[in-house]
């Protein structure tokens, strides 16, 4: 399972990346392992206002389809729209591809996220 340092992680599997005061978010690869190929990205409304743990999007794949969450609270100020005509970018590079950018009410919701080292504890022990 690939994580990247500096993101934080939420238990449905979100990551989340902040970046000059914007939160940059989307799914994490153990997610994106699990959904299998994904085949469809249902992308929130910009300017859509969110709660922490808010449905934002939805995720379906050949298996399955999958809610994803905001991990802050805060309006969608961005959408990755490259997911509409590509989803699989999802399952080549979950963190490179975000799926919204959320500008948020108060940035010390990221500090009740988890960090890399206690998410890849957590995906062990789901395992």
């Amino acid at each position: 399972m690939k994580t990247y340092e500096g993101l934080k992680f939420t238990k449905e599997h979100e990551w989340a990346r902040e970046e000059g005061g914007k939160v940059y978010t989307g799914i994490s690869d153990y997610a994106q392992n699990a959904l299998g190929d994904i085949v469809y990205v249902e992308l929130p409304e910009v300017g859509q206002k969110v709660n922490a743990g808010d449905q934002i999007s939805v995720v379906e794949s050949v298996k399955t389809a999958s809610d994803v969450y905001s991990p802050v609270s805060g309006t969608v100020i961005e959408v990755n729209e490259a997911l509409e005509d590509a989803p699989e970018l999802l399952n080549e590079e979950p963190y490179e591809n975000f799926i919204a950018v959320i500008e948020p009410e108060d940035l010390s919701e990221l500090d009740g996220l988890m960090d890399e080292e206690q998410y890849r504890e957590f995906c062990s022990e789901e395992d």
